[in-house]
């Protein structure tokens, strides 16, 4: 494990000098593309308008164009996060699981976003990446509810789904968030461009911030620290 950790941290480094020395970005996020028969490309305003806000706002320095990578795959050691939305299934094959596992293990991060649909399949699929693990409700006093921008009663609820409360599940590893899964709450979908959902503009701010912390926890915050 701690050599998948170290072959991890020096892909981001040896990226990160990459980017310094070419003058270009030091940070590529990724969609991740799986089987199973959801719509794994849904929400494709998304993470581009997410990585406009936080270069914006936050000084972040992302390539505005998201990378694809599937589960399976060895380029997914080239992103610090990963994100997951759609509606439906997900299956993740023994390989794909060890591979996320390694991956995850290693010092990524999985962002998953319940677009409507996917939650029991997710969960279950989730399981066989660490059937060790089960996904734990964040407390509103997590850290990732109060970087930039403060979020005290803890996910916004951006789309109304089936009315229930928005709920942060995470997946602490090690001690470690390694994955931060929100439930009825649709922050994904309400980073996409206005005319998509006509969403007041309010919430389309609120879920822009709830995304810009996530990724100001994961890629400024966490990497030093193993706080829950």
């Amino acid at each position: 494990m701690k050599r998948v950790f170290l072959l991890l941290t020096l892909t981001f480094f040896t990226l990160s000098l990459k980017s310094e020395r070419t003058g270009s970005y030091t940070y590529q996020i990724a969609r991740m593309k799986y089987n199973g028969g959801g719509n794994w490309y849904v929400s494709p305003t998304s993470l581009p308008n997410l990585i406009s806000f936080c270069n914006k706002n936050l000084g972040m320095n992302i390539n505005p164009q998201e990378a694809v990578v599937e589960p399976g795959s060895p380029e997914i050691f080239n992103y610090p996060l990963v994100h997951i939305s759609g509606n439906g299934n997900i299956s993740f094959s023994g390989d794909e699981a060890e591979n996320l596992r390694n991956y995850l293990m290693g010092g990524g991060f999985l962002e998953v976003n319940d677009s409507y649909g996917m939650d029991s399949a997710f969960k279950k699929e989730i399981k066989k990446v660490f059937p060790e693990l089960t996904l734990v409700e964040l407390p509103f006093s997590h850290p990732i509810y109060h970087q930039k921008y403060d979020f005290p009663n803890g996910l916004p609820k951006i789309h109304e789904h089936n009315g229930k409360r928005p709920i942060g599940w995470g997946l602490i590893y090690n001690g470690r968030l390694v994955c931060f899964y929100n439930y009825d709450a649709d922050i994904g979908d309400g980073w996409e461009d206005h005319d998509v959902y006509n969403d007041p503009p309010e919430l389309h701010e609120k879920a822009l911030k709830m995304g810009a912390n996530i990724l100001q926890y994961v890629m400024l915050g966490q990497m030093n620290s193993k706080k829950p």
